[in-house]
């Protein structure tokens, strides 16, 4: 069961970025489709992936999410 949280994170992040509109990476200067093929390279290689999966959960989604939600600086 351990084994399969990094698959885990790695399809969290793969399905966030991808429910995520484009435009709101694009106001952010990112985009969504290299976030989706990195996450989902990320699902083949493990080790990879986490770091991947961890970097776009923790520093990219917030951006994301903020400019989705209204609030741009």
């Amino acid at each position: 069961m351990v084994f399969s949280i990094p698959l885990a994170v790695s399809m969290w992040a793969l399905l966030d970025a991808a429910r995520r509109p484009e435009w709101a990476f694009s106001f952010a200067n990112r985009s969504r489709t290299g976030w989706v093929v990195a996450n989902g390279f990320g699902i083949l290689f493990c080790g990879v992936g986490v770091v991947v999966a961890v970097y776009y959960l923790l520093r990219v989604r917030p951006q994301i999410a903020a400019i989705e939600g209204g609030h741009v600086d």
